[in-house]
């Protein structure tokens, strides 16, 4: 039945993109949006809310190791599999916003997340954990992010001339509203099926004998980020790489700084030390995906391929590790 539970899933998963992203990109057009705000807003949080459902359960759950995993291996997964495909299938213009503010935030909230996270190191306790003081930060960190989107809204709006917009309202009305009804669909989809994806697949695995920690960075992290990819992979194939960039963006500072802040408000988690090794390299591909960016403002399909294989490289390694 888990089986298929699993293929059921990947088919909802697959349409949803599909209807989400031609609804999400569509009104941001109607609305004179910027196409990257969508990305690292509706699209970001929207098909980051397995992730939170997920990290959040398991918190309270006492299951830390999936909690934390299931984040890092998340934004692995972003950065190397979806930025990277998404690049393979048509290479991406990358925005100077992107290149000064978006990049450098992300960058910036792993390395919170590598300080709070290794206590051993920085404090000097026994074991490693997020508290509920360093669940605080990070959503204070989150507040700042929220500010940014916000300003980046208003100033799109401002550019716009507003003449135009209401001339075209009431022409418009009934197009807006269809595409927001296919969006909320396509939402559903994305969740309904991540969520029979999730909870087969670590049925699965743990039926096979998995830790909690590999679970957490392989399968559950797949699992919950399979929205990210076959959105990014979609908006790449229809031309919106603009999409596919902000959307894995949004997402990797959506998870830490909101579903790792809010988790581990409600519940204290603990970090295993092994973990922080992927911190770190979660740290240094995100450099390199940066590298990429700024060397031509764009990531083209050689670019795509090195970062594909660099996730192949590291699923090999952390298998081999636990």
């Amino acid at each position: 039945m888990d089986y298929i539970l699993l293929l059921f899933g990947f088919i909802l998963l697959i349409k949803g993109a599909d209807l989400f992203v031609d609804g999400a990109s569509n009104l941001a057009k109607k609305l004179g949006v910027p196409v990257l705000l969508i990305g690292l807003t509706i699209v970001a949080f929207g098909t980051s809310a397995p992730e939170a459902a997920v990290s959040i359960n398991a918190g309270l759950q006492n299951s830390s190791e999936i909690s934390v995993g299931n984040i890092v291996g998340s934004n692995i997964f972003n950065t190397l599999l979806v930025i990277g495909i998404a690049a393979f299938i048509k290479p991406i213009d990358i925005r100077k916003s992107t290149i000064v503010k978006e990049f450098p935030f992300m960058l910036l909230a792993t390395v919170v997340l590598y300080i709070l996270s290794n206590d051993i190191v920085f404090q000097s306790r026994e074991i490693n954990m997020l508290t509920l003081g360093d669940g605080l930060i990070i959503l204070s960190v989150f507040a700042v992010f929220l500010y940014y989107l916000v300003e980046m809204s208003i100033m799109s709006k401002e550019a716009n001339d507003e003449s135009d917009l209401d001339e075209k309202t009431s022409k418009t009305e009934i197009n807006i509203y269809k595409t927001s009804v296919l969006g909320i669909l396509g939402l559903g989809g994305i969740l309904l099926g991540s969520d029979f994806v999730v909870n087969s697949s670590t049925s699965i695995a743990l039926d096979l004998g998995m830790s909690e920690t590999l679970v957490g960075l392989t399968i559950v992290a797949l699992g919950t980020s399979l929205p990210e990819l076959t959105t990014s992979i979609i908006a790449a194939r229809k031309g919106e790489g603009e999409i596919a960039i902000g959307n894995a963006i949004g997402s990797n500072l959506f998870n830490i700084l909101f579903v790792l802040g809010i988790s581990s408000v409600i519940s204290p988690l603990t970090v295993e030390p092994k973990i922080l090794f992927d911190i770190i390299f979660l740290l240094g591909i995100t450099a390199l995906t940066y590298i990429f960016a700024i060397s031509k403002k764009s990531l083209s399909k050689i670019e795509g391929s090195v970062l594909t294989l660099l996730y192949i490289g590291y699923m090999i390694y952390i298998v081999i590790r636990n």
